[in-house]
C-alpha cells in the first residue's frame, strides 16, 4: 500500500506528528480500511526522506491510540473499528483541539459570542455543507 502524505520540513509540527495526524485522517475517513497493513518503517521512511525513528515513533503514537497494532515479523496493520467508534474518535479529537483553542481565545480576552462567531465564520469559508 502506498501513502499519500504530504510532509514539510517548513512546518512547526514535528515529521512524526504530520505523518502520524495523515494517516489516522485516513483511517477515520476510512480511506485506509480495518486490517490493511501499512508500509513497512523503511519504506515509508525511504519514500518520504525522513528518518526511520520519525516513522517508527508515528506507528508507535497510532499504535498507543488503538488506530494501528504491530504484528511482529509482518508489519503494522489498521485496526478495525466500527464506523461509529471512527466519528466518536473524531469528535473526541475535535472537541480537545476546540478545548485548547478556545481557552487560548479567553484567555486572550475573547468572550463566548466572539468565539462562536468566529468559529462559524471559518465554517462558512470552509464551504462546510456537512
Amino acid at each position: 500500500m502506498e501513502l499519500l502524505l504530504h510532509l514539510s520540513e517548513l512546518s512547526a509540527e514535528p515529521l512524526h506528528a504530520q505523518i502520524s495526524r495523515q494517516i489516522r485522517a485516513q483511517i477515520l475517513a476510512e480511506r485506509i480500511a480495518g486490517d490493511d497493513s501499512l508500509p513497512s518503517i523503511r519504506a515509508l521512511a525511504r519514500e518520504h526522506r525522513v528518518s526511520v525513528i520519525t516513522v517508527q515513533r508515528a506507528y508507535e503514537d497510532l499504535e498507543r491510540e488503538g488506530l494501528l497494532r504491530s504484528r511482529p515479523g509482518k508489519g503494522f496493520f489498521v485496526v478495525e473499528i466500527p464506523g461509529g467508534a471512527k466519528r466518536e474518535i473524531a469528535v473526541r479529537r475535535l472537541e480537545e483541539a476546540l478545548g485548547r483553542l478556545v481557552a487560548a481565545a479567553e484567555a486572550e480576552g475573547l468572550a463566548g459570542a466572539q468565539i462562536r462567531a468566529v468559529f462559524e465564520r471559518v465554517l462558512r469559508a470552509k464551504g462546510s455543507t456537512r
